[in-house]
């Protein structure tokens, strides 16, 4: 991987955006005090988490939360992306621990950046049900009239693709479903409670809306027709199914068909104009043709009858978790959204935000995760240099947590947390991010 590390960080625009992102099941706890999830449900069942553990607890953010906004002040940054539990959210209880939240937010000068569907969903809805996108805009609406007031950018929706993929495709993430291609309908329901969400939240006055999906530059095992034909499908299905949509408002050929309901007016909903648009880049993909057995990658198990098959990329490090160390595939993956979105299709691409960048190291002198930020800051300011309209990147985690099928075994946190005694300790990269950020701040 090459890197400048040791020379100063560019300049970043002025009024960039430096933030830290949580999800509410992974770190709030306080299962009891809520209604439950899918997630409840998926990870009751013997075997669904790779180290039997639960979220009931997590990092207790619920009742520790000052601690954690005194920890994102004392970091420097100007703003945190949590997401709002919807299962929590259906009392009035739940509502005032997001008015307490946004509140200390606020008093400690960080921006508050709700998302509003990072996973949990009610354990009596089911996103392969149309009625749970009308669902989702309700809720949109209760939230922004609770919140409003305070919040001034909002998410939708996060990773639809992976919920999809992971949740209803493959089955292992909550709810648990194996429906391989069938699972096409919880996309689709996804992307329309995505318009309709924008929709409610403009009908109560809110703007600077976006969304956070997941994308990644895919690489074809060869140049062999039969790798990159199931390259070019991986990356339909994992990018253009969800990006697509929302910036060109239609699918890629031969997927509208496969969706439920009137598609046509759907996409008139689904592709609401966004004020900007989130991006969560963790690798590239390097995919081939199938092999005809089932291979674990990643820690998934991907069955032998997808049209395509997920290989290893060799000559970069991996994290813990086995991911490869990419960070020029950020810089990649922006320019051809750039080129894709705002050059062939006419100016079609908002403004962009890097949503989600982090990677699971252990130990708290986590020196080779200073090395990925460091990395992929530089290759996010070589995107900004060449022209791409980047307004903010925020790090996954703040803190380490419940991080879903792998339980506590990875760590994502800037934020060290000890899960018998919930402490939080500071990481040599949490130091790292303090100093940069201070480094970025405007001059006198």
């Amino acid at each position: 991987m090459a890197t400048d590390a040791g020379t100063p960080i560019p300049r970043f625009p002025a009024g960039f955006i430096w933030g830290v992102s949580t999800s509410a099941h992974q770190i709030e706890g306080a299962a009891d005090e809520r209604e439950p999830s899918v997630w409840d449900a998926f990870t009751a069942g013997p075997g669904r988490v790779k180290d039997g553990s639960t979220a009931a607890v997590a990092c207790d953010h619920y009742h520790r939360h000052r601690e954690d906004v005194a920890l994102l002040a004392d970091l420097g940054v100007n703003a945190y992306r949590f997401s709002v539990s919807w299962p929590r959210a259906r009392s009035e209880k739940g509502l005032d621990f997001y008015d307490r939240l946004v509140d200390d937010l606020c008093a400690a000068g960080v921006r508050p950046v709700p998302t509003l569907f990072h996973w949990d969903l009610p354990a009596d809805l089911d996103w392969l049900e149309r009625s749970t996108a009308e669902r989702f805009a309700e809720y949109v609406s209760l939230v922004a009239g609770r919140l409003g007031d305070r919040v001034t950018k909002w998410i939708t929706l996060n990773e639809p693709a992976e919920h999809t993929l992971l949740g209803h495709a493959l089955g292992v993430h909550a709810p648990g479903k194996r429906l391989l291609f069938d699972a096409l309908p919880a996309a689709h329901h996804q992307l329309l409670a995505h318009g309709l969400a924008v929709r409610a939240l403009r009908a109560a006055g809110a703007g600077d809306i976006g969304i956070a999906n997941s994308h990644g530059p895919t690489w074809a095992a060869s140049t062999e027709a039969a790798d990159v034909e199931a390259a070019e499908f991986y990356d339909l299905l994992l990018n253009r199914l969800f990006a697509d949509p929302l910036l060109l408002g239609r699918y890629p050929d031969g997927i509208g068909e496969l969706m439920p309901g009137d598609v046509e007016a759907d996409l008139k909903v689904i592709a609401e104009p966004l004020d900007w648009y989130g991006i969560n880049y963790y690798a590239p993909t390097r995919v081939g043709a199938p092999q005809g057995t089932e291979i674990e990658f990643g820690g998934v198990s991907m069955p032998a009858e997808l049209p395509f098959s997920v290989r290893e990329i060799e000559g970069h490090p991996v994290t813990d978790f086995g991911w490869p160390v990419v960070p020029e595939g950020l810089t990649e993956l922006l320019t051809g959204f750039r080129d894709r979105y705002g050059d062939r299709y006419g100016d079609r691409l908002p403004p962009v935000v890097i949503t989600e960048n982090g990677c699971s190291y252990p130990g708290v002198d986590d020196q080779d995760r200073v090395t990925y930020l460091d990395g992929h800051v530089r290759a996010l300011y070589r995107a900004v240099d060449a022209g791409v309209d980047v307004r903010g990147y925020f790090v996954w985690s703040l803190l380490d947590n419940f991080e879903w099928a792998e339980g506590y075994a990875r760590r994502f946190g800037l934020v060290h947390v000890d899960f018998d005694t919930l402490e939080r300790t500071p990481k040599a990269s949490y130091r790292w991010y303090r100093e940069m950020l201070r480094a970025q701040a405007p001059t006198a």
